[in-house]
């Protein structure tokens, strides 16, 4: 059994990906900033725990990563702030990054969205803009750390259902769609491949088995 913490435990992916873990026979802490949301979170098997990560402190992270073998940062400000957006999506996450290497929590797996990069192209009046900035940002700090990191870009995320078929960097001028399913379904499975460590995975819903898509080459 592997201890998981997921912070951002209420969003759509984190409770599919909870559900899959837990029924796997892992153990996961899911990180909440609502109190409120505890119980949606235990209904998936997982153990809900208040952080909330904006505000804390490094320290105050890694006391709370302690114990775990695997991170999985789901978190987002939701947009709307720019403040906001780059204190949760750059300044948290990256606060979290250093928090595991203290924890001694070496497996991250950062959930962040297809065209990532400081080259997004996202223009300055696009309200998306510091969200995209915050994710290069964050994405990029991520590599440079010693972790066992993945970094996971799924396409625009739909509710339909998961068919655990996907496509691996699939072309940027073709279909995005990508059910929120299939990104805790690729999620589960990357935790399980410690091979995928140190690869960014672009993908959208497709036509390979998650397992062979995420072999390398495929």
């Amino acid at each position: 059994m592997t201890r998981i913490a997921i912070i951002g435990g209420h969003g759509k992916v984190a409770l599919l990906l909870s559900q899959l873990l837990t029924g796997e026979g892992h153990s996961v802490t899911s990180f909440i900033r609502n109190p409120d949301h505890a119980g949606d979170v235990a209904d998936t098997g997982a153990s809900p725990s208040v952080l909330d990560v904006e505000n804390a402190t490094t320290a105050e992270i890694a006391g709370a990563l302690a114990g775990h073998d695997a991170v999985v940062w789901s978190a987002g400000a939701g947009g709307g702030n720019p403040d906001r957006t780059y204190a949760v999506d750059r300044d948290a996450a990256i606060r979290s990054m250093d928090a595991a290497g203290q924890a001694g929590v070496d497996r991250y797996v950062m959930v962040s969205y297809f065209g990532a990069g400081k080259d997004h192209g996202v223009p300055k009046s696009n309200s998306f803009f510091a969200y995209a900035e915050a994710k290069a940002a964050a994405d990029e700090y991520l590599r440079g750390t010693g972790l066992a990191w993945t970094i996971l870009g799924p396409g625009a995320l739909t509710d339909k259902p998961g068919t655990g078929l996907i496509d691996v960097d699939p072309s940027p001028d073709g279909d995005r769609d990508t059910s929120r399913a299939n990104t805790a379904i690729v999620a589960a499975a990357v935790l399980d491949l410690p091979q995928t460590a140190g690869r960014t995975i672009e993908f959208r819903d497709g036509t390979l088995p998650v397992a062979a898509a995420l072999e390398p080459g495929a």
